[in-house]
C-alpha cells in the first residue's frame, strides 16, 4: 500500500522523479514499470500501476455502456489518461493535458493513496488541507465504515 507526502520537483520537460520509498514499492509489488496516468477531474493525477487499472477497466468492462456515468468516467479518465513506463532514472512523463490542466509544475505532492500515487500541485494542495481539516462529521462517518 503506497503511504504519506513526498514533495518533489516536477522538472521542465514535465517528467516525475517517483520518490524511492514509493519506487522501492512498485518494484516489490508489482515488478513493472509501466502505468495508466489519468484523472477523474484535472486537478489531481491518479497515478496506477498498470495491474491496478486494468483491474478497473475488468469491472468497467462488466458495466453497460450505456450507463451515463460508466460513459462520463471512461470520457474523462481517456481525455486525461496515457499509458507511460518509468524510465531508467525512476521518471515518469506526465500526460501533456493533465500537467497544464492540474498546474503540474514545480513543486508537487506525490501522496500515497492505497493502490495509486496522486500528484498534486503543492501549494493547491496544501491550501486543501488546511482549509479542510477533519471535522466530527468526517469521524463519525469513519466511525461507521469501521475506521
Amino acid at each position: 500500500m503506497f503511504r504519506g507526502n513526498y514533495p518533489t520537483r516536477m522538472d521542465e520537460k514535465g517528467r516525475l522523479k517517483v520518490p524511492a520509498d514509493f519506487k522501492h514499492e512498485l518494484e516489490e509489488r508489482y515488478g513493472s514499470a509501466r502505468f495508466y496516468v489519468t484523472s477523474r477531474d484535472g486537478k489531481v493525477a491518479e497515478v496506477y500501476p498498470m495491474e491496478e487499472w486494468e483491474k478497473i477497466e475488468a469491472k468497467l468492462d462488466k458495466l453497460p455502456m450505456t450507463n451515463p456515468a460508466v460513459q462520463k468516467f471512461l470520457d474523462i479518465t481517456n481525455y486525461y489518461g496515457q499509458v507511460v513506463e518509468m524510465d531508467g532514472q525512476g521518471r515518469l512523463l506526465m500526460p501533456g493535458l493533465l500537467r497544464e490542466a492540474a498546474n503540474l509544475q514545480g513543486e508537487v505532492a506525490v501522496v500515497g493513496n492505497l493502490r495509486r500515487l496522486l500528484v498534486r500541485n503543492m501549494e493547491a494542495y496544501t491550501k486543501k488541507v488546511v482549509e479542510n481539516p477533519v471535522t466530527d462529521e468526517d469521524n463519525k462517518a469513519l466511525s461507521e465504515l469501521g475506521v
